[in-house]
């Protein structure tokens, strides 16, 4: 009892005083990455086409293709007199210099390439209307590009369709103090935003590892969830309105600044994760929450991943409408982020690690709760070990160790990535089942992500492509994620990698109507074709 007095004094001296930095102890694609010479993905992964109609209700459920990718659809190539026509609307910013193409070509885990010719610029919205109104009428194909920091090959061309990057879209519209409504142009970077809204008092209701790149039509087109969703919410819930130019070019202006609007369908939804199949997302409004005058972050370890649980149960309880944040990563992610990245381990080994934010109004209502909440976990022998933070640097440096995980991957040899929901309860189970079904195999199977929204991480590395690896992997992960009524994506959407894996997660009937929905709003499939429906679609 002397010792647990001791460290809960000096979590209340931590807490009271924001300049400290304090420690203390408690008592006790069924995809592969892609050959870059090569467009075409890994055919020998199609395995167990069946599994995937029995795992689920329907029968009927058709069988995934064969082929990873689709051959070539019959679109139009890019002639010289397309050429002119984009440089005429757009002069300087129709790109064909093959260098400056390469970037957009390949997405950023290097795992996919295509061979588009030309990356369009536009700068309003009324030039990418133009602009897809053109390509509808000579059938090209179209890509719409944001960030480029997508994970499942979506924002890159698969083969030489038209890029069009939303970079140049960069300017914030309005913002209403009042209200917290930003609307801006969908190439705004969201770290950018995030700085405008923190210099008014505000923040984004979204926050990604990948903020200082990504852009927020983006986020919006793959429905981006990220640290702050248990929070905060889904983008489906912030985001007010949206313009969106349609595959014929007309401008869809449902750019509403209201928080209540029951007039019909709400049909900014349909675009809200579409990944740019349906629609060229060119501006958003967004609610944006109040800057916290109180931010805390824990960074805790447990013994086990029950344990893990059963801290995030009391977390709830004891924190309540603070909680913004309850993240996990397991020690082979600790170890990756020591040897890749040369980050230190704030505090002494764990097996599983926590990242707890809360975020308030007043520092001593908050840093009592947080002094309660720890207390009580070490009290309960819950967490073993664990240090707090109140400074923005220090802060930052504890969210880096979460935050970086994806980073330190992609030192570790060839990555092969899933983005997992599941109960709560089950998610680390699947992590512990894939080492024991892959032994030896592979060079190392870590677990990460959002316990708040039940979001696993799960990536497997070997020292080079593997395509016995891969046909272990799936569609084991995928058979495995149906079992337990999952989903295959949790937030990095289908793109080109999953497409063909949708029916694990979703009925027969739900993707032929999104079949339906797609014909109807884009005839010809000009927009971002052979990404999020599956090939062999009735």
């Amino acid at each position: 009892m002397a010792g647990i007095f001791l460290r809960t004094l000096k979590l209340r001296t931590a807490l009271s005083n924001l300049s400290l930095h304090s420690t203390f102890s408690g008592a006790a694609a069924r995809l592969s990455p892609v050959d870059l010479s090569s467009p075409f993905l890994p055919a020998s992964s199609w395995h167990f086409g069946f599994c995937c109609r029995t795992l689920h209700t329907g029968a009927d459920r058709p069988e995934p293709s064969l082929a990873a990718a689709p051959d070539r659809l019959p679109f139009s190539r890019i002639t010289l007199e397309d050429l002119a026509f984009f440089r005429k609307i757009l002069p300087g910013r129709a790109i064909t210099d093959p260098d400056l193409l390469e970037s957009s070509n390949v997405d950023w885990l290097k795992s996919v390439r295509g061979s588009s010719e030309v990356l369009l610029r536009p700068q309003t919205t009324e030039e990418v209307s133009q602009i897809v109104k053109y390509c509808n009428s000579r059938n090209l194909a179209v890509t719409p590009q944001g960030g480029n920091t997508g994970l499942v090959g979506g924002s890159v061309p698969v083969y030489d369709e038209v890029i069009l990057s939303t970079a140049l879209m960069n300017n914030i519209l309005t913002f209403d103090s009042v209200s917290g409504i930003l609307t801006c142009q969908a190439g705004c970077v969201l770290e950018n935003l995030s700085f405008y809204l923190e210099e008014r008092d505000y923040i984004m209701p979204l926050d990604l590892g990948a903020k200082g790149s990504c852009h927020i039509g983006g986020n919006v087109a793959t429905n981006a969830g990220g640290l702050r969703l248990l929070r905060y919410g889904s983008l489906h819930g912030t985001v007010l309105g949206l313009e969106v130019v349609l595959a014929d070019g007309r401008v869809l202006d449902c750019l509403a600044t209201l928080r209540k609007d029951n007039t019909g369908y709400d049909l900014k939804q349909l675009f809200i994760g579409s990944e740019g199949t349906l629609g060229v997302i060119t501006a958003v409004s967004v609610l944006c929450p109040r800057k916290p005058k109180s931010v805390n972050v824990v960074f805790l370890g447990c013994e086990t991943f029950e344990q893990l649980l059963k801290t995030f149960q009391l977390c709830r309880g004891m924190l309540g409408e603070i909680l913004s944040a309850y993240e996990f990563l397991d020690s082979e992610c600790m170890q990756l982020l020591n040897m890749h990245l040369k980050l230190p381990n704030p505090i002494s080994d764990c097996p599983f690690y926590v990242v707890i934010e809360t975020s308030g109004s007043d520092p001593t209502h908050d840093g009592e709760k947080l002094h309660n909440f720890l207390a009580e976990a070490m009290t309960s022998s819950l967490v073993t070990d664990g240090t707090v933070a109140t400074e923005d640097s220090k802060i930052k440096s504890l969210w880096a160790m979460r935050e970086r995980v994806t980073e330190a991957l992609t030192h570790d040899g060839f990555n092969y990535k899933y983005d997992i929901s599941l109960p709560v309860e089950r998610i680390y189970q699947l992590v512990t089942d894939m080492r024991e079904h892959l032994g030896g195999r592979a060079k190392r199977v870590v677990g990460y992500g959002h316990v708040g929204d039940g979001n696993l991480h799960l990536n497997i590395t070997s020292p080079a492509k593997d395509p016995a690896l891969l046909a272990a992997i799936e569609p084991f992960v995928y058979e495995w994620t149906a079992s337990c009524q999952g989903s295959i994506s949790a937030e990095h959407g289908l793109g080109l990698k999953k497409r063909n894996y949708i029916y694990y997660s979703k009925a027969s009937q739900a993707v032929a109507l999104m079949g339906d929905i797609k014909a109807m709003l884009d005839p010809k499939g000009i927009l971002n074709p052979y990404k999020t429906l599956p090939d062999n679609l009735k």
